[in-house]
């Protein structure tokens, strides 16, 4: 099971790197992080996905909310949310293929960032689900390189 857990955190030095060593000193694994500013510039928004039973959500949990630098946590378990990732990806391609790549992206709503004669790059944002069918999709054509934000989460307001 994937637990989605959002913190509040103040935007200063080493904040990032007390979380990330909370997490490998209890041998708890990060699935995906994300960390950017919110709304306000002091204060920024960490969005950690940890897999394991509910007993170590309750603990990620407990151990985020006792850092000096933490504002407030929230876990998106029974809470209704949107959660997203993005995704740049690199795809071989020639003046033939070109097309079909093309189709391929406008189908999943992706954005054709760079385009040049032998590889384009897309931008995807979506779902896991969503991303990982793109990609099964792209996969023949030859996928050069690919990037993940990690996942962010939002509680959709009721």
């Amino acid at each position: 099971m994937r637990h989605v857990i959002s913190a509040l955190v103040r935007n200063k030095p080493g904040v990032l790197a007390r979380v990330a060593g909370l997490f490998s000193a209890r041998g708890f694994n990060i699935e995906s992080l994300a960390v950017g500013e919110t709304e306000d510039p002091d204060v920024s928004r960490m969005t950690v996905v940890v897999p394991g039973d509910d007993a170590i959500l309750e603990q990620v949990r407990k151990q985020l909310s006792k850092l000096v630098d933490t504002i407030r946590v929230q876990d998106f378990r029974d809470t209704p949310c949107v959660v997203r990732d993005l995704m740049l990806v690199k795809v071989k391609t020639t003046s033939a293929k070109r097309t079909e790549v093309c189709t391929i992206a406008e189908v999943f709503g992706a954005n054709i960032l760079d385009m040049a004669e032998k590889a384009v790059i897309l931008e995807l944002t979506g779902d896991q689900d969503k991303l990982a069918r793109f990609v099964k999709m792209l996969n023949p054509f030859g996928i050069v390189e690919m990037m993940r934000t990690g996942r962010v989460a939002m509680a959709r307001t009721e």
